[in-house]
């Protein structure tokens, strides 16, 4: 993350993402595929570490690490196998929804995880300040645990999606976008950069 101040004087915190060039790597159609789709390859990847599958499916197009599909594209897109869109498809202003999968956190307790407070350290309790407590018994459920009982267990590793982020800037020389605010993930992760606008 970094920060770039706006017009009016303020720090905007901003995530930088690299956004391409992605290759289109396939288009698919109702008539043939059932529904309608762009396959697009990004990050290029020697030959030798791809499965002969993905060696075959790409043919005569560079070796990339990552294919990707985007759903709901109409068949009169201007998109061909082998166009190549990189981050001038977006402007200044634009709004999109950014889906990554988040930071593993590793086995977590309820505190953490689902943000309860704990117990009391007085009237007699000495080690419950991070217990769950009751979880219902067998009035509740029958005398087992209901289904979405919010216990420890492992945190992290899930697909998250931010709605609402603004690109405040593009730089097409370098293929980088500056999004307004975090999204989920580390560094390295792969994104997937939505438009609003479903035309692009």
């Amino acid at each position: 993350m970094s920060q770039v101040w706006g017009a009016d004087g303020r720090a905007v915190p901003v995530t930088v993402l690299s956004a391409g060039p992605l290759v289109v790597t396939q288009v698919k159609d109702t008539e043939k595929d059932g529904y309608s789709a762009v396959q697009v390859g990004f990050k290029a990847q020697k030959k030798e570490r791809l499965s002969k599958p993905i060696l075959g499916h790409l043919k005569e197009l560079a070796s990339v690490r990552h294919l990707r599909e985007f759903r709901g594209f109409a068949a009169d897109m201007p998109h061909k196998r082998g166009d190549v869109i990189d981050a001038s498809v977006f402007a200044e202003g634009d709004a999109v929804t950014v889906s990554a999968i988040s930071k593993g956190k590793g086995f977590q307790g309820v505190v953490k995880r689902h943000g309860f407070h704990g117990g009391s350290r007085t009237h007699g309790q000495k080690h419950s300040e991070r217990e769950p407590g009751a979880i219902g018994g067998g009035g509740r459920a029958g005398g087992r645990v209901a289904k979405g009982m919010r216990m420890a267990g492992r945190m992290g590793g899930e697909r998250i999606t931010v709605k609402g982020l603004r690109v405040v800037a593009v730089d097409s020389k370098q293929n980088l976008l500056l999004v307004s605010g975090a999204v989920p993930g580390r560094r390295g992760t792969l994104v997937e950069i939505r438009s609003a606008n479903p035309t692009k």
